[in-house]
């Protein structure tokens, strides 16, 4: 087959960014791939955060790459066990759905029994970021950080809040505003978002730091009083919540975000080719208005800058686990 009729006929099976010629690659390297269904392993339990997300990618990826892609949700040890098995998968079609937890926090928390390495999996692309935010019990007296804040301080054994689990980037958002803030906090850890709401609506907890997507209902039917998204901007999904920076505490800046890594060893090439895809796939307005219903914000970014941003969070929270004296091993 002459070499043009060939490429014309890829290009229709595969799309275009399949032929992508990388320098030192042969634009044939990718053309095979994929020739299985791909699975993307959520390393927590279905209809979380995680796996919400996960979800999202499923159907647009399905079309883009000409194969099913499926998400399989594997849980345990703080999402450990599913980043596990990626990073130690051979055959080039099993992706993770990463989450801060996976990919920066745990290096922290568990380091006597960490079952992989950062060099272990390669980033692919960021998804999308999730705001924290910090909430009240409607019967607590305060209504911004800032009386918070003082309400801690005034009471001898400050106050109560909870996270949705030991080691989560919510109890480490809460030892951080302890650190910024110097009050005494008490961590209250459950099983999840949705007992660690209730018992806050009831008040039984003072406080609670969790992602916004699983507080927003609440926070929009006034079940808990939202005092500060942990960002630099408000967000969108609920504009009249100040940030953390607006209250006077710029150190308090904890986002959440959920992206794809992918085993170190897959093909570079793949790897480009994925995240292009990736890219594609958030930049639709179909998508992101489905993340940002999430109350979540698109992000999208390349290789290369999502693992800067992997580093540089692995540096940042080790210092809060460090100072807190947290380990889970």
């Amino acid at each position: 087959m002459p070499a043009i009729t060939r490429r014309a006929a890829l290009s229709a099976s595969l799309g275009t960014a399949a032929l992508t010629i990388l320098p030192g690659r042969p634009a044939l390297a990718q053309a095979g791939w994929p020739n299985r269904p791909v699975r993307i392993i959520v390393p927590f339990s279905a209809a979380g955060t995680t796996d919400i997300v996960a979800r999202l990618l499923v159907e647009p990826l399905t079309a883009r790459l000409g194969q099913s892609v499926v998400v399989e949700n594997r849980p345990g040890a703080g999402g450990n066990i599913g980043a596990e098995a990626v990073a130690r998968s051979t055959d080039n079609h099993t992706l993770l759905m990463t989450t801060i937890g996976t990919a920066a926090i745990n290096y922290g928390l568990y380091r006597n029994t960490m079952p992989y390495k950062p060099e272990d999996l390669a980033a692919v692309s960021n998804i999308a970021a999730v705001p924290n935010v910090i909430i009240a019990a409607p019967q607590l007296p305060v209504k911004t950080l800032q009386e918070a804040v003082a309400l801690a301080k005034q009471r001898r054994d400050g106050l109560t809040i909870a996270s949705s689990g030991n080691g989560t980037s919510l109890h480490l958002t809460g030892e951080l505003w302890k650190q910024v803030a110097g009050i005494n906090l008490v961590h209250v850890p459950f099983r999840g978002s949705g007992p660690m709401l209730t018992e806050v609506i009831a008040g039984r907890v003072d406080m609670a730091v969790d992602n916004l997507p699983s507080s927003l209902g609440h926070i929009r039917d006034n079940r808990v009083r939202a005092l500060a998204v942990t960002t630099a901007e408000r967000s969108p999904a609920v504009p009249d919540v100040p940030t953390t920076h607006e209250a006077g505490y710029p150190g308090l800046d904890a986002t959440a975000w959920f992206g794809i890594q992918a085993p170190a060893r897959m093909p570079p090439e793949v790897v480009q080719r994925l995240s292009q895809e990736l890219q594609a796939i958030v930049r639709d307005p179909a998508v992101r208005a489905k993340i940002e219903e999430q109350g979540a914000q698109p992000v999208g970014d390349t290789p290369e800058q999502f693992a800067a941003h992997i580093n540089q969070e692995i540096a940042r929270w080790g210092e809060v686990i460090r100072k807190a004296n947290i380990q889970l091993d």
